[in-house]
């Protein structure tokens, strides 16, 4: 097995094992560094021990006994998530993921963002977990659209102020863009738009103006929307566009983007 290295030795030892496989797709640095714990991946037939491993091209790594594809070209795909899937790998309750649902030959993807259990629209997919973790960054500014249903009297004076941002629970939430588009009786239906989005926030947001989220539809991620897929559908993004709309991204191999 190859040694674990300092920082100032990766040009000549190679990529550390957590960001090669997170760049291949096989999932997040932090589920990586959890299964390396779980002792579920191996280099060369050996366990490895600790995320800071290095390996070189041609190593043979293993995720449960199942060998790791080479790095491939950069890839991405929308897709139109339904309620009821959970955006993770690994579900320790044992649910129904996002990745169950994808056809067998789609190869080893990781999401870019999540949407909730109970949330639907889109999802946005990639076998290179460099490009992923590069779109979540909070200074790309990218807006983020949803759909959004709610129960409760809505307080138009109220949402135009979620543009000045807001403190709930001691939580600081940026600037969002709301607007009423229609109501019938207690139902109303708002478009929500955001830039970085902390975790459960239009649903935390809007139970502090006393509404409660019956359903959650995201439209839009940046350049990218969700169109006419229908749920579970799965759409490739072209190179052509991808390029285009992520100048940063080379056309060579996986996870080669702009830092």
């Amino acid at each position: 097995m190859k040694d674990v290295a300092s920082p100032s030795s990766e040009t000549q030892r190679g990529e550390r094992i957590a960001k090669a496989l997170a760049r291949r797709g096989v999932a997040s640095r932090r589920d990586i560094e959890r299964m390396i714990g779980e002792g579920r991946i191996t280099l060369g037939g050996s366990p490895v021990t600790h995320p800071a491993t290095f390996i070189q091209p041609g190593d043979v790594v293993c995720v449960d006994g199942k060998p790791v594809d080479p790095p491939q070209r950069t890839r991405l795909w929308r897709y139109h998530k339904p309620a009821g899937l959970v955006t993770t790998h690994h579900d320790p309750e044992e649910r129904r993921t996002v990745f169950d649902s994808l056809p067998a030959a789609m190869p080893r993807v990781v999401s870019v963002g999540r949407l909730d259990l109970n949330s639907e629209g889109l999802l946005l997919l990639t076998n290179d977990g460099g490009l992923a973790r590069e779109l979540e960054l909070p200074s790309r500014q990218w807006i983020r659209r949803y759909r959004v249903r709610v129960f409760g009297l809505v307080d138009e004076r109220r949402l135009k102020e979620l543009a000045k941002g807001c403190v709930l629970d001691g939580v600081q939430y940026g600037p969002i863009e709301a607007t009423l588009d229609s109501s019938k009786g207690d139902n109303s239906w708002l478009t929500v738009s955001l830039r970085e989005g902390k975790n459960r926030e239009i649903r935390k947001v809007m139970m502090g103006m006393n509404l409660h989220v019956s359903r959650l539809i995201r439209l839009s991620y940046g350049p990218f929307s969700l169109g006419t897929l229908k749920p579970h559908e799965l759409e490739e993004v072209s190179h052509k566009t991808l390029l285009e709309q992520i100048p940063g991204l080379k056309s060579g191999r996986t996870g080669r983007t702009r830092s």
